[in-house]
C-alpha cells in the first residue's frame, strides 16, 4: 500500500505544470516552520558568471584549468609565496566579479528572508552575489572571493585588511594572521582543502533544524556540499525538499527531492515569491 501511494504521488507530481509546481512550492514554503536554501553555480550563471562543469563551462573550454585547480592547495602548502604570486596574476578576476550584479533569483531569495520565510542560505558560490542582493544569514560553504582566511586558526578577514601586493612584490613574504601568526590564503576553499570546521558545524546545524530545503541551481555532485540534502532526507524522511534547476540532478533519481521545478532560477524564484505573498 505504501509503495502504491508513493507511485501515485510521483505520477501526480510528474503531471503537474510548472505553474502548478510553483504554487505548490509557495504553499510549502508558507507552511514551513524552518526553511533553508542551498544554491550552486546555476543561480550565478544567469548573472553572466560561467560555471565549471557544464558543456560550456570553464573546465570544458579550458581543460588545463581543471588540472591547475586540483594542484592549487598543494602549492599553497609547499610554497605559499609562489601561490600568492600566481594568485596576484589572476586577481583581475576579482575586478570582474565586483562588477557583476545579482539577478532576480538572488533578489528573490533575499526577499524570502526579509519576509521571514527563509531562515538560512547555504551557498557553494564564492561570488558575493547573495550578499549584494541583500541576504544576510548566509553560509558560504566554499568561501568568499573577497575575503582571506588564516589557514591555522580559521579567522576570516576582508581582502583589503592586508596590502598583499606590497607584501608579495616588495617584501617577498606571504601575509600572516595577526591573531596567531598562521599563513593567510584566499578564503576560497581549494580542492583537497578541508571545509572550515565552523562552516561544517553551522551547515549541519541548519540541516538538522529545517523542515523544508529549497535547492537552487546546483548539480548536487560536488561533495561534501552534495551530501547536505542527502543527510537531510536521511534525518527527516518527512521533510520537503524542492529543486529548481535547468536539468534534473541525481537527487531526483535517488528520491531525495520531492519535486523538481525545471527552469531558470531567475525566472522561477520571483514567481514563487509572488505566490507566497498570497498566503
Amino acid at each position: 500500500m505504501v509503495f502504491y501511494s508513493i507511485c501515485c504521488y510521483i505520477l501526480l507530481i510528474m503531471a503537474m505544470s510548472v505553474e502548478d509546481l510553483i504554487k505548490r512550492a509557495a504553499l510549502d514554503l508558507a507552511q514551513s516552520s524552518y526553511a533553508i536554501a542551498l544554491t550552486g553555480a546555476g543561480i550565478s550563471t544567469e548573472s553572466g558568471i560561467p560555471d565549471f562543469r557544464s558543456p560550456s563551462g570553464v573546465w570544458k573550454t579550458h581543460p588545463e584549468m581543471e588540472k591547475l585547480a586540483y594542484q592549487n592547495y598543494d602549492l599553497f602548502l609547499t610554497n605559499p609565496l609562489k601561490w600568492w604570486e600566481e594568485w596576484l596574476e589572476i586577481e583581475s578576476y576579482l575586478d570582474y566579479l565586483e562588477k557583476v550584479a545579482p539577478n532576480p533569483g538572488h533578489h528573490a531569495l533575499a526577499t524570502l528572508e526579509q519576509m521571514g520565510i527563509l531562515n538560512c542560505l547555504i551557498t557553494q558560490n564564492i561570488d558575493n552575489l547573495h550578499r549584494k542582493a541583500g541576504s544576510t544569514n548566509i553560509i558560504e560553504y566554499h568561501g568568499n572571493a573577497f575575503r582571506v582566511r588564516c589557514n591555522s586558526c580559521g579567522q576570516v578577514y576582508q581582502r583589503e585588511d592586508f596590502d598583499i601586493e606590497k607584501l608579495i612584490k616588495e617584501e617577498h613574504r606571504s601575509p600572516v594572521c595577526p591573531r596567531c601568526g598562521g599563513l593567510i590564503k584566499s578564503d576560497i576553499v581549494s580542492f583537497g582543502e578541508p571545509i572550515p570546521q565552523a562552516v561544517v558545524y553551522e551547515s549541519l546545524s541548519q540541516v538538522s533544524r529545517c523542515d523544508l530545503m529549497l535547492i537552487c541551481g546546483t548539480s548536487a555532485v560536488v561533495y561534501p556540499f552534495a551530501g547536505l540534502p542527502r543527510l537531510a532526507r536521511k534525518q527527516s524522511p518527512e521533510m520537503i525538499i524542492i529543486e529548481i534547476n535547468n536539468e534534473p540532478t541525481p537527487l531526483a533519481d535517488e528520491g531525495i527531492s520531492d519535486y523538481l521545478i525545471k527552469g531558470k532560477t531567475g525566472e522561477i524564484l520571483p514567481h514563487i515569491v509572488k505566490e507566497v505573498g498570497h498566503y
